[in-house]
């Protein structure tokens, strides 16, 4: 079975019980294959479907990312640091998808602490992207985005601080959506990044992830950064996605996307999509937004200060591995014994470099500057709204690349968020539409088209969305 949540919700002949039987039987089939979850929910599922039946959403099966906390059960956030952790509480995000009756039918996996972007460094084990020969399928929310693709689950929640929402659904043939930073609450969310993270929504379709969305937002006063406005959002009429609309809008591609960095079979199927746009009526320009080549380092300077920061708490004394203190010669060495055992790599790596970042030998000089970068990226964002409505940009520079072809260059890997990063930098709302198949190493593989808008943009990025989906597709 593989429906949209939207015709999912509108048959009237589908049967709750049957549609979720089916989702989780073919999760539970395509799991040995992919290893999408790290855990279902049967007891969870059998508790909530017949009263989540009857209601607006019919229980549509839902994955939840394992970094999204849910009360009485485990969120190990891809970690061995939290491989028991048993949340006593759930998110404001996930409370809002039950009072809006969608069933979590199951935790996707995902990089530990959300720091990836190919499946390779979760405690828990590799996936692989269906399309192509082991091939990754994005990061750090893949998981997620390979259980939609493959019709495990009708759609999904995940986390967003570089682009985990929009890169995986890219690669993987799905629309991956990162609102308006503040507009979805991040409390019960395990933090990386707190100025960068987002809850984004993943679906087969534009509409789908509109509806999902809407579902979840939430003006929230336990989150300092929720935005007032979040509930005029959801009680937003949508906007009318008619051809002459969207023929109003006015559309700009920075010229520095184009540069260097980008795979030429990707850049030469984006630029023929923006002739089709303009063949059909829509003005799309070329300009510049100068500071967008410098989103990268100062993305990897900001990010890893603030996970040095959230990850300290992980001590084995109030949350994380423990072992017995009464072995160890003090209490510096048993940090060091449990921080040890209970990162990975990459998690260390990003600690690291986020504690040099703000010893008080570099505050000035690496984390201050980053920090005047972003404050200067989004005064030209400001300034580019004034005259656009979107910015359109190619969601990655390239399609998935094979599994374990670059876990020795994390630098390389670091360059897939080019394209992506940006719109947290920005605060923005920006949402990845699947496009076109790219022909690499004789396989074709999906390559995606990134849509953003303002600050609270989203009706406009929806109806846009709708339309190039339409247009392109």
């Amino acid at each position: 079975m593989d429906l949209t949540l939207k015709a999912y919700i509108n048959d009237k002949n589908s049967k709750a019980h049957d549609v979720v039987k089916s989702y989780l039987e073919q999760a539970k089939k395509l799991n040995s294959d992919y290893f999408s979850f790290v855990r279902f929910h049967d007891d969870y599922i059998q508790t909530h479907l017949d009263e989540f039946a009857s209601k607006p959403l019919k229980a549509a099966p839902i994955g939840i990312k394992d970094i999204i906390l849910t009360q009485d059960s485990i969120t190990s956030c891809g970690s061995k640091m939290l491989e028991n952790f048993i949340s006593p509480y759930s998110a404001t995000c996930f409370l809002n998808l039950e009072k809006n009756w969608g069933l979590m039918i199951g935790k996707t996996n995902m990089d530990e602490f959300a720091m990836g972007w190919s499946t390779e460094t979760s405690y828990f084990g590799k996936t692989k992207n269906m399309y192509g020969t082991d091939r990754v399928p994005g990061g750090s929310s893949w998981w997620s985005a390979v259980a939609v693709a493959s019709g495990a689950c009708i759609a999904a929640l995940w986390t967003d601080t570089g682009g985990s929402v929009r890169q995986p659904a890219a690669f993987c043939w799905i629309v991956g959506m990162k609102p308006t930073y503040g507009m979805i609450s991040r409390y019960g969310v395990q933090s990386m990044a707190s100025s960068l993270d987002q809850v984004g929504v993943m679906a087969k379709t534009v509409e789908d992830a509109e509806i999902l969305l809407k579902a979840i937002a939430w003006f929230d006063e336990r989150d300092a950064q929720s935005d007032p406005r979040a509930d005029e959002f959801v009680g937003s009429e949508q906007l009318t996605t008619n051809s002459e609309q969207c023929r109003n809008f006015k559309i700009g591609v920075p010229k520095e996307v184009l540069a260097e960095g980008i795979d030429s079979a990707v850049k030469a199927l984006f630029l023929a999509s923006i002739e089709k746009l303009r063949a059909s009526g829509i003005v799309v320009e070329e300009m510049s937004l100068p500071m967008l080549a410098y989103s990268v380092p100062m993305y990897y300077t900001l990010m890893p200060a603030e996970v040095s920061t959230n990850l300290a708490r992980f001590d084995g004394i109030r949350f994380g591995l423990q072992d017995d203190s009464m072995n160890a010669e003090n209490i510096q060495k048993y940090y060091e014994a449990v921080r040890s055992a209970g990162f990975g790599e990459e998690a260390k790596r990003r600690i690291l470099l986020g504690t040099f970042v703000l010893s008080s030998a570099n505050y000035e000089w690496y984390y201050l500057k980053a920090q005047k970068a972003r404050e200067e990226l989004q005064s030209e964002f400001t300034k580019t709204f004034a005259n656009y409505d979107i910015i359109l940009t190619p969601t990655a520079p390239e399609v998935a690349w094979k599994i374990g072809s670059r876990a020795d260059d994390p630098i390389k890997m670091y360059l897939a968020d080019l394209y992506t990063i940006p719109a947290n930098m920005g605060g923005l709302p920006a949402m990845s539409i699947p496009m076109w198949m790219v022909e690499d190493q004789w396989e074709m593989m999906p390559a995606g088209i990134q849509v953003m808008a303002k600050r609270r943009g989203e009706n406009k990025l929806f109806a846009f969305g709708k339309y190039v989906e339409k247009l392109l597709a």
